[in-house]
């Protein structure tokens, strides 16, 4: 094999990631694609009391029962409008490396493009936003500026607790109770 043949039939890792892209109000934000298990239509949930008030709620999901969280009420305190558009996004959520990945839906409105960038083009955005450190770093294109969203860092600890309680509650303990 020549030495051209060998640099023409080398695998080049890829520059380019999909994105998700989605809107909270005005602005344009993106999940990394890789991090979508699913997008599904906006479907009915059941609430969970005495939980953050972007906790949207739970469902049913091929036999387990899976957290929502309302990404506009989390990141502004507003409600994601109910349109068609809105999407109920199942991410593969995983704090750390080391964890388990478990599925956590999203509530995103307008969450029906998609875009493939370098991720390199993302670039900080200069602020230290610890109330949001699920906000990650920036890139402009004609549109403007469009943020990355880390599903790993969306919950705190005590949210991570309520939503993925460790070890996870057994069932069957529950069935005897009246």
């Amino acid at each position: 094999m020549s030495e051209m043949t060998a640099k023409r039939s080398a695998v080049k890792p890829a520059l380019h990631a999909l994105f998700l892209v989605f809107r909270i109000g005005s602005e344009r934000y993106a999940l990394q694609a890789i991090e979508v298990a699913e997008v599904l239509p906006r479907l009915p949930l059941k609430p969970i009391a005495h939980a953050p008030h972007w906790v949207a709620g739970v469902f049913a999901y091929r036999g387990a029962v899976v957290p929502v969280i309302d990404l506009g009420a989390l990141t502004f305190g507003t409600p994601s409008q109910a349109r068609t558009s809105t999407r109920l996004v199942l991410v593969h959520y995983r704090p750390d490396e080391s964890a388990q990945a478990q599925l956590l839906g999203l509530i995103l409105e307008q969450a029906t493009d998609t875009l493939r960038c370098n991720p390199a083009d993302f670039q900080p955005y200069g602020l230290d936003n610890r109330q949001a450190p699920y906000l990650g770093p920036v890139r402009e294109d004609a549109h403007g500026l469009l943020q990355w969203v880390r599903v790993a860092d969306l919950l705190d600890e005590p949210v991570r607790a309520l939503l993925f309680p460790t070890p996870p509650l057994d069932l069957t303990l529950l069935e005897g109770r009246p």
